[in-house]
């Protein structure tokens, strides 16, 4: 991968799994990163999340990771509550926002950016967890790269997002692996064409990408790294 010696990353949700992946492999390209979990700071505040910017100073890769399910399950849609229905929409969608928000002075001052997006594969269909916020979140992160990708790249920053497919990365997807039995986890593999499971490596490879000067004429994309399932 490229050389990143200089730059500056900030990686959301890295506590664990993909976000944890992916400061590995952005360090190993001689990145400087700067983690951010929730158990950290609350990236869906905006005064936290200027503050976290403040203390590490101008940004030049940020990768927004940071979402998830926040505990929740699948049920249908009038069972759901305002506030289960905006903790997740904050999760994964505001705390992108928040963040893009955040570095992208310093990015337009040095004319130079990179912002890489982690959706779901459920943005391009349904989500396997039947839980309507979250898909539609990942689905809003698509629309919020392209419409960035636009706004931004005038200044040099390129906007580009991953679309991950199922990855056993936490205790969360792990149970969801686990629920599906024997038979349900033989035909979702099934309807994967390279018949493996993601790892979260997997999903760093593609942010590495997109933050290399291989990519640097690549903005407002959307890759699936999902081992071909969304070609079926």
């Amino acid at each position: 991968m490229d050389d990143l010696k200089g730059r500056v990353a900030l990686v959301t949700g890295s506590a664990h799994g993909i976000g944890s992946a992916i400061a590995a492999g952005l360090e190993d390209d001689g990145a400087t990163v700067y983690r951010a979990d929730r158990d950290t700071v609350d990236l869906s505040d905006a005064d936290q999340v200027r503050d976290l910017i403040a203390g590490i100073g101008p940004v030049d890769l940020l990768v927004n990771n940071a979402g998830g399910v926040t505990g929740q399950v699948g049920r249908p849609l009038d069972e759901v509550s305002e506030d289960d229905w905006r903790a997740v929409l904050d999760a994964n969608l505001t705390t992108t926002f928040l963040c893009t928000r955040a570095v992208i002075g310093s990015m337009k001052e040095a004319g130079f950016g990179r912002i890489v997006n982690i959706s779901s594969g459920a943005a391009r269909g349904i989500s396997l967890t039947g839980i309507q916020a979250y898909v539609s979140a990942k689905a809003a992160q698509v629309a919020f790269t392209k419409q960035m990708s636009h706004e931004l790249g005038p200044f040099g920053i390129t906007v580009n997002c991953i679309a991950p497919g199922f990855v056993l990365s936490n205790p969360t997807t792990q149970a969801q692996w686990e629920s599906y039995g024997e038979q349900g986890q033989h035909e979702l593999v099934e309807r994967i064409a390279l018949r493996r499971l993601g790892t979260a490596e997997d999903i760093a490879h593609g942010v590495r990408f997109f933050v290399s000067e291989a990519a640097s004429w690549i903005t407002g994309q959307l890759l699936s790294i999902d081992g071909g399932h969304s070609a079926f």
